[in-house]
């Protein structure tokens, strides 16, 4: 009977390690020496090496161990790490993430390009000068140090018994073991072996207890099974410690009872009578004996306590299986709105309390929900320090990359769309921003630019800042550069702030020529049309020879807000609450006062606003008074004017679907707790269209 294994589970898990790889050599880098870096990478080379050829992809453990050699050397510290050493494995871990992407149907990975890297970390180790010796020194690990001593190891293997299942072979790593050592005996336990008829062949019933005899330490011992450490459960004891060795050879009950194999109860029962012999000699006392006994329970329970946080693990969930979740703790939400509506209308007081209690465990049921799908932001920012190393060394530059709050926390679905927009603004800020080295000392600059990039929560969003120390933006040059472009009428005044928000313009670009990098226009067009998507804005501040900082403002998650609903004639729309700052109101007075013009005085500032019945087309007869909501949109105060403000609602957003998938100044809709349905506005876009719209009607006007 054949076992059909899931490599999904190893492609996901390579992937995460080429991520922690490719972190842990640009830290390398900084500190070439740190033995506890070398062994993370090593680490991680391995686990790919044992699990690529456990499931079958040779091609990449045969690959991944000519890396893996070289930085066994290093861990030995037979050879040094240097820059050659951390460019080729940064190749050879972009090599192995290739060859991942063609085994799942991608394009093929470049056979000549694994063989340079392959020749050049062979060309770094001492000696390599034929082939015969690349491939002997290829094939088996570095000679031990000759003085070191000899040490014996007791190996408890015991695996779990669905190993079979996850392609895992307990005799290749049997194997492996006798490798490392001098002198190595294998013994088999079949305690747990069941009668024949109950079997399972596809189930593994035996154990292992190994004593190897080794100059490798113990931490080379479990690296043979690093890449099964959670399908197995592994004990590793110095047999030969000094304190050991001084003394006589302990009695076979008691090595018994430290091998595990019977219970002290068992052996107490047997020397009993020697214990109680002793009492009544008066060679010990029984408070003596007591407090050896009690030592033996501390240490004990130090133990077990230790194999308990061992044994404490993590569960990998699909991610569409939350998005599932997510949708309908969604649902839960509409319905218990529907609910509370229900029993305040009926008047019903044990309805209420139930109304009350649903409400209380639905929302602990939502948070909990949600934070399953918060993840750091930490891992996002790791990505960016391997293209400023890139990029920076491409363009002839000096600049070190920092980062703050990698611990903020973000829906997965906002970081995962978060990757795109952050290359093209740290891409703009390596080309654009920071100058070379040259120009900075002319400048009386630190011939070394700096990218800090930052992250920290504010309310119910998240900013996340790029900030650079480079030349920084010029407002006359962007609008003047604008005009010539035909982006901007001639004669055009833009505040400063308005003159940095060109750069996100379509087909705007300040560079003077197209290159690998930059010149297109097309970058930072992506990042507003990214933003916008993830409802999130974009603040540019910038002082001439200081450096620019890009603030994007994102909310927490995109499936659930908090939203101001408010209401048009008989329609109902939702704000995000996060953008608004404050409700006023707009009388008969107020509008005539203005002279036909959409804007209102509030406490001596003009704001500016569009009137939402007009927007939409909507029929009817505005009141009296109404009411305008301040938000604050692209960093400028705007006001939508509605008939009513109905108050703070908890909203559940719903795609619109196809059919309304022009209607760009919605974001979604969501559904009321009587099924009434309200649009989501979508305020920023709602901004920009009719300020496009005033621009083109100008020039008619006039």
């Amino acid at each position: 009977m054949s076992v059909e294994i899931d490599t999904s589970a190893f492609t996901e898990e390579a992937y995460e390690l080429l991520s922690e790889l490719e972190a842990s050599l640009l830290e390398l880098e900084e500190s070439p020496a740190d033995q506890d870096l070398i062994g993370r990478v090593f680490r991680a080379m391995h686990t790919i090496k044992g699990s690529g050829a456990m499931f079958g992809f040779d091609e990449v453990a045969e690959f991944t161990h000519e890396v893996e050699t070289v930085f066994d050397m290093a861990r030995n510290k037979t050879i040094s790490v240097t820059k050659p050493l951390i460019d080729l494995t940064l190749a050879a871990r972009d090599q192995i993430r290739s060859m991942l992407d063609a085994a799942a149907g991608g394009e093929p990975a470049d056979k000549e390009n694994a063989q340079k890297i392959i020749q050049g970390l062979r060309a770094l180790v001492p000696g390599a000068t034929g082939a015969k010796d690349t491939e002997a020194s290829a094939k088996k690990p570095p000679a031990q140090a000759s003085d070191n001593e000899p040490h014996v190891y007791r190996i408890r293997i015991k695996p779990n018994a669905d190993i079979f299942a996850n392609g895992t072979n307990p005799l290749l790593l049997l194997g492996e073991l006798r490798d490392l050592g001098e002198e190595c005996q294998i013994i088999a336990q079949y305690d747990d072996l069941p009668p024949l008829d109950s079997l399972d062949p596809e189930r593994c019933y035996t154990s292992w207890e190994v004593f190897l005899t080794t100059k490798q330490s113990e931490n080379a011992i479990r690296d043979v099974f690093i890449f099964v450490d959670d399908q197995c459960d592994l004990n590793i004891r110095l047999l030969d410690r000094e304190e050991v060795l001084g003394n006589e050879v302990q009695k076979l009950g008691n090595i018994l009872v430290q091998r595990g194999d019977i219970p002290e109860a068992e052996l107490e029962k047997v020397l009993k009578p020697i214990g109680d012999r002793l009492v009544e000699s008066g060679a010990v006392s029984s408070s003596q004996v007591k407090a050896a006994l009690a030592e033996q329970n501390a240490i004990k329970a130090k133990r077990d306590k230790k194999v308990q946080a061992e044994s404490a693990t993590s569960v990998r969930v699909p991610s569409e299986k939350l998005d599932g979740l997510v949708d309908l703790v969604g649902e839960l939400v509409t319905v218990q709105a529907r609910l509370n509506q229900t029993a305040s209308s009926r008047q019903d007081h044990d309805l209420q309390l139930i109304a009350e209690e649903v409400e209380r465990l639905t929302g602990e049921l939502r948070d909990n929900t949600m934070s399953i799908r918060m993840l750091a932001i930490g891992t996002t920012f790791n990505k960016f320090k391997r293209l400023v190393r890139d990029l920076s060394t491409e363009l002839g530059k000096k600049i070190e990359m920092t980062t703050e709050g990698a611990d903020t926390e973000l829906d997965k679905t906002v970081i995962d769309q978060l990757n795109d927009p952050l290359v093209h603004i740290i891409r703009n800020s390596i080309d654009h921003g920071i100058e070379t080295p040259d120009i900075r000392i002319a400048n009386g600059k630190n011939p070394e630019g700096l990218i800090h990039l930052s992250a920290i929560h504010s309310g119910a969003s998240v900013l996340i800042r790029v900030e650079d120390d480079g030349k920084g933006l010029d407002p006359v040059a962007l609008t003047r550069k604008a005009i010539e472009k035909g982006h901007l009428p001639p004669d055009t005044q833009l505040t400063d702030r308005e003159a940095f928000q060109l750069i996100f313009g379509a087909g705007f670009s300040m560079a003077e020529k197209i290159t690998n990098v930059s010149g297109r226009g097309v970058g930072m067009d992506v990042v507003r049309r990214s933003i916008d998507a993830l409802r999130g804005s974009i603040d540019v501040i910038s002082e001439l020879g200081k450096g620019t900082t890009i603030t994007l403002k994102l909310p927490l998650t995109l499936a659930i807000i908090e939203g101001l609903l408010v209401q048009v004639a008989d329609e109902l729309f939702v704000l995000p609450l996060a953008a608004v700052e404050e409700c006023v109101e707009l009388s008969r007075q107020d509008v005539t006062n203005a002279h036909g013009r959409h804007v209102i005085n509030v406490r001596d500032e003009i704001v500016p606003y569009i009137r939402i019945r007009d927007r939409f087309g909507i029929e009817g007869d505005s009141p009296e008074i109404e009411q305008i909501v301040i938000s604050d949109v692209d960093s400028k105060r705007t006001g939508f004017v509605v008939d009513a403000v109905i108050g703070q609602h908890q909203t559940v957003i719903k795609s619109l679907g196809k059919n309304f998938e022009h209607s760009e100044e919605f974001s979604g809709a969501t559904i009321l707790g009587d099924g009434t349905v309200a649009l989501i506005l979508d305020l920023s876009k709602m901004v920009r269209y009719v300020e496009a719209e005033e621009d083109l009607n100008e020039p008619a006007a006039a």
